[in-house]
């Protein structure tokens, strides 16, 4: 556990065994620790709170990659979020999906205004360009998959499946989120033979590091 004497200034978080190793290797500094945080929507939430508690950190960061939806987004490149937003809880589905603001509920009412969580949370990103996330329960399987999402959110440049769950953890705790991710594939394609996962890392990796050095 982390002590006043050695102070955490950046929790990484990354999801998968695959993704830390590749972080981990490359990012080495007293200050930074590195922990993986599981995969999907849910798990993520419940680790990152128990390890904001254990390293008190000053910043966390979700580190990995993700699908892009917009064309002017490149694969092997990388971003860092300025919103994220969350598609999947609410009710029905297809054309029929709503959101849960779209039902008039909050995912989480908190005891003032501030704290307050809808369907999109803002995120820490160094005045970077606008790029909204899009954390979704299951990955797009075809492009009928991305157009249902992007009728809800048509702002979203890209998918993944963890970042909401993190950022809500980092706003309920009161620490400034940031979320990087590399682009691996287009959203949609399932075809590994078109993914750039090691391209994506690295990218989304170089990324961080300039952000640690800010």
């Amino acid at each position: 556990m982390s002590s006043s004497l050695n102070k955490i200034k950046w929790l990484i978080l990354v999801p998968t065994l695959m993704e830390y190793e590749f972080v981990n290797d490359r990012i080495s500094s007293a200050e930074v620790v590195v922990e993986i945080c599981g995969f999907g929507p849910i798990i993520p939430a419940a680790k990152a709170m128990e390890l904001i508690a254990q390293h008190q950190p000053a910043n966390v960061a979700l580190v990995g990659i993700a699908g892009a939806y917009a064309t002017g987004i490149s694969i092997g490149t990388a971003v860092i979020g300025s919103e994220v937003a969350c598609f999947g809880i609410g009710a029905g589905s297809g054309r029929d999906y709503q959101t849960a603001g779209e039902m008039g509920w909050m995912q989480w009412g908190g005891r003032g205004e501030q704290d307050v969580i809808g369907d999109v949370l803002p995120l820490a990103n160094f005045d970077r360009p606008r790029c909204q996330v899009l954390t979704v329960c299951a990955a797009a399987n075809t492009r009928s998959d991305v157009d249902a999402r992007q009728r809800r959110f048509p702002d979203a440049a890209i998918e993944e499946m963890e970042g909401f769950s993190v950022a809500a953890a980092a706003k309920m705790c009161g620490v400034p989120f940031y979320l990087v991710r590399g682009i691996s594939n287009r959203a949609g394609d399932r075809d590994k033979c078109n993914w750039k996962i090691r391209e994506a890392l690295d990218a989304a990796t170089s990324l961080m590091m300039d952000c640690l050095e800010r």
